[in-house]
């Protein structure tokens, strides 16, 4: 087999386009390039195709590894899922995971603990929190470290309460700000004592189980 054709300059994700003579194409990052010493009219045997095309796969999970995690906190579970579901293989895929956390490039203990830093940010309740602890399929096993100092959010129940119902409000308009409160995760019991410090009342709120 044979290199027909490697472009001169790497695309906007630094990749070169590499057509092999059986028409397959390969975007391939200059190491891989490098790697095996990639030129147009490089005669390569089946083995070494072979090696060059599960080169290029593993590389590309790798870089778009590094790209997902530059971009958010994710879990090693979520990141592997998330690779798949980019176009990866899988084993192309667990492999990058793997060598991520080899450089400490994703650990599921730091990302718990950038999630719920996050949601206490942003003004969410415990109930959020472990919301999103689940949706980024971090391991049970972090939850509780990652909670432990989670910061009371009294202070800003009270101001979206105030926020919401500046001025003149009736009993909708307060339902109406108790059930956004739930959402963003705050307990029953926290919104109860928010609407008794601004002297607001309501229809008895259920107990949280």
């Amino acid at each position: 087999m044979r290199i027909d054709r490697l472009s001169n300059a790497p695309d906007r994700a630094g990749r070169y386009l590499t057509i092999l003579s059986d028409g397959t194409k390969l975007r391939l990052y200059r190491r891989t390039v490098e790697d095996f010493g990639l030129y147009p009219g490089l005669e390569l045997s089946e083995e070494d195709a072979n090696r060059l095309k599960a080169a290029a796969g593993e590389m590309s999970a790798k870089m778009r590894a590094v790209r997902i995690v530059a971009a958010s906190s994710v879990s090693k579970q979520d990141l592997q899922s998330r690779l798949i579901r980019k176009g990866e293989k899988e084993d192309d895929a667990r492999a990058a995971v793997e060598w991520m956390a080899s450089h400490d490039l994703v650990d599921d203990r730091t990302t718990a603990r950038q999630v719920a830093e996050s949601c206490a940010s942003k003004g969410y309740g415990l109930a959020r929190a472990k919301q999103a602890l689940y949706e980024k399929r971090i391991p049970r096993q972090y939850w509780d470290e990652a909670l432990e100092d989670y910061p009371d959010q009294s202070e800003k129940i009270l101001s979206f309460l105030r926020a919401r119902l500046a001025g003149e409000c009736d009993q909708r308009d307060i339902q109406r700000a108790v059930a956004a409160l739930t959402r963003r995760g705050h307990s029953y019991a926290s919104i109860r004592e928010g609407l008794r410090q601004l002297s607001l009342e309501t229809d008895e709120l259920p107990e949280d189980e």
